[in-house]
This record gives structure tokens, sequence and C-alpha cells, in this order.
């Protein structure tokens, strides 16, 4: 069987789509005896009748619409391609690797690349979430272009803007503290509680601690969701950030 080339197959495409070989030769801006030669041609190549002639309008006959419909998977990729190239050619990312730590205030952020995504429809977005120190090690190991999370502004290492301010405020659920505790509360009266502690998702780095008290019985977590949960039940104590415990605090859920 001899080869059959892209031309071929974006002129079937373009009949199968259109219903006709003279609109498809229109929309592919070449002449009707090209398109009506080069499908002919991809069905002696085939061995396959691939369109049904015999109505007004061509129709793709039952080998036709499944082979259509795998031909349609590589002019995407090819389309695909074009897009890759011209962007390599304007200097354009055709891929951004972005992180999201734990931090993050997740609709703000989302809908912010969102917005610009939408402005670059031929980039592909690879998002990933980690926490804690997660984010710095895929940033320095060259697997994240951007990391959305809070920022050492000494570190000379990285370019940074300031997107938000994120409040870090420890929090109980009503009835956790024991009655000997009372204001001000110091580290020392929290050293017996179980404290909620975000797990660290680095795989190398040395684990970083924030507001961890030593010798505190712990409670790892994942995410801040489940960490808010804990708190919550009352099952230990931790900090969250204000936006995501807003009503709780409000309606005392939360102190």
């Amino acid at each position: 069987m001899a080869e059959f080339t892209l031309h071929d197959l974006q002129c079937f495409d373009a009949v199968v789509r259109t219903g006709g070989f003279q609109p498809a030769a229109a929309m592919l801006y070449r002449s009707h005896p090209a398109v009506f030669a080069a499908v002919a041609k991809l069905e002696r190549q085939l061995g396959l009748i691939l369109l049904d002639r015999s109505g007004y309008r061509v129709r793709p006959t039952e080998a036709g619409l499944s082979f259509h419909r795998r031909a349609l998977s590589l002019l995407r990729e090819l389309d695909g391609l074009r897009v890759h190239a011209a962007q390599l050619a304007m200097g354009e990312e055709s891929e951004i690797h972005v992180v999201i730590g734990d931090l993050c205030p997740r609709p703000h952020v989302l809908g912010m690349l969102g917005r610009f995504f939408a402005q670059c429809p031929g980039t592909r977005l690879h998002l990933h979430f980690e926490a804690v120190g997660g984010p710095w090690e895929r940033l320095f190991d060259d697997e994240a272009d951007l990391i959305l999370h809070w920022v050492d502004k000494g570190d000379a290492r990285v370019e940074w803007v300031d997107l938000c301010k994120v409040s870090f405020i420890p929090v109980v659920a009503p009835g956790f503290l024991p009655g000997r505790i009372e204001q001000p509360i110091t580290l020392d009266q929290m050293q017996a509680l179980t404290q909620c502690v975000m797990r660290d998702s680095a795989r190398h780095s040395p684990q970083q601690n924030y507001s961890l008290i030593e010798g505190a019985p712990q409670c790892l977590v994942a995410d801040q969701g489940m960490k808010k949960e804990i708190i919550l039940q009352g099952l230990g104590w931790g900090h969250l950030p204000r936006f995501l415990i807003e009503e709780e605090l409000h309606d005392g859920r939360l102190q």
C-alpha cells in the first residue's frame, strides 16, 4: 500500500465536515479537482470506499467514519505542532509548571491562573500542590517555573512579586483548652496539648517547621482542610490561614 499524505487526510476531513467537495475546496483554499483527486487517491491507497457519493451531499461510509475518527487525532496533533512551532518562533513558553503552596487562597490564585491561561490557549499548564518546603524544593530542583507560596525575600536565588498577604493564626475549638490555662497563653502552657501540623511534602530537603512546639504531641496532616476539621472537632490545635476560617471565627466555632 502506498503512503498517504497529510494533504490527503486534510482533504478527506474537509469533505466530511462540509458535506461536499466544492465547500471543502473553498475551506482549504484549493481547487475542486485537487480535493477530489486527493480523496480518490486516499481511497485507492487504502483499498477502502470512504465516501458515499450517491446522494446530493457526500457522506462518509461506515469505514469512512471509523477512519475519520482515527484521522482526527493525527490532525489535532498537527495543529498542536503548528501552535508549538509558532510559540517557539515568538519566544513564548509552550508549557509552564506551577506549584501552589498550602497557604495560598486557592479560589484567588486559581482564578488568576485561569485568566492568564485564557489569554494563552496554546500554553499547557502543569499544576501541582505542595506543602511547607515542597514548593521551594520543586523550584530549586527545576521542576517548577513558578511557585505561589510564602517567600523568603532575602533569598537571592529567586525573583518574587507580592500577590497578597495571608494571616496565619493559632486557633482552638471552644472547650479545647484546659481550665488551668489562662490569658495570656504561653508556649509552655501549650506543650502538653496535641498540635496539628502540616506534613512537609519536600522529599529530600531538610524538613521545615514553623510555629512548632518542640516536644508537644503532634497530629500530622497533608492539607489545610483536614487540619481545620481536626481542630474544629477538638482533636488538636494549630495555626491556620485566616481566609480559611473567617466564618468559624465570626460565629465562635473557633477561637
